[in-house]
């Protein structure tokens, strides 16, 4: 007996080390969260979800949302918030990366700014995103989402209002140098951020151009 029992003890002893070693496939970077802009969808991050999915990312770590293009970004921050939480839920993840086109950048980063968002997010990466407003709004102006994007307006005012780049959050933005929907180039950049140009590419495919994603695949990595 005494002799079966220190066998069991012994063979306890070797196995348990294996037992608490987490399975090879644990996840250990966070799920990313993709937030369209003005006129579009969730649709318009089809090619680049592929490409991450091609690089060994899982489906259940890509996350992408519609939302009404049209209303206030206060409104979609306020709703975005409701989303990372989701995300969260849904993946048991502490962070996630926020990864944003264009208006998004205003959203997200209202988020981040008024409602907590620094606590959740990891990596928020601006792509051609609206940060200081641009000239190019004429053909939108009866949408509250687009005046607010006007340079100057107030909403743009209280976003970039002391810092640009709140909390212990890593920011980046790629930006154009020929982005004929932002105007100046430079309303894309933020202060305190990893600024990049990406020479000149046109507006929309600044979310669809190869290079564009393998610098924001590894700004999240």
């Amino acid at each position: 007996m005494r002799r079966t029992a220190t066998l069991a003890a012994a063979t306890a002893a070797v196995l348990a080390p294996l037992v608490a070693v987490p399975p090879a496939h644990a996840a250990t970077r966070n799920p990313v969260l993709f937030v369209h802009g003005l006129s579009s969808s969730a649709g318009t991050w089809n090619d680049w979800v592929g490409k991450f999915k091609a690089d060994g990312y899982a489906a259940s770590e890509l996350h992408t949302w519609s939302y009404d293009w049209k209303q206030s970004n206060k409104t979609t921050a306020s709703q975005l918030a409701v989303k990372v939480q989701q995300v969260l839920a849904a993946t048991g993840a502490e962070k996630v990366d926020i990864v944003a086109h264009s208006m998004g950048a205003l959203s997200s980063r209202w988020y981040l700014k008024s409602h907590g968002g620094t606590s959740y997010v990891d990596d928020f990466v601006s792509v051609a995103g609206v940060n200081h407003g641009t000239d190019v709004t004429f053909f939108c102006s009866f949408y509250t989402s687009c005046k607010e994007m006007v340079i100057g307006s107030s909403f743009l005012k209280s976003l970039n209002a002391d810092d640009e780049t709140p909390g212990a959050v890593d920011y980046a933005t790629l930006w154009s140098t020929c982005d004929a929907a932002i105007n100046p180039d430079e309303s894309a950049k933020l202060s305190g951020a990893a600024n990049t140009s990406v020479g000149c590419k046109s507006h929309n495919s600044m979310n669809d151009d190869h290079g564009n994603y393998t610098k924001v695949r590894d700004l999240v990595a």
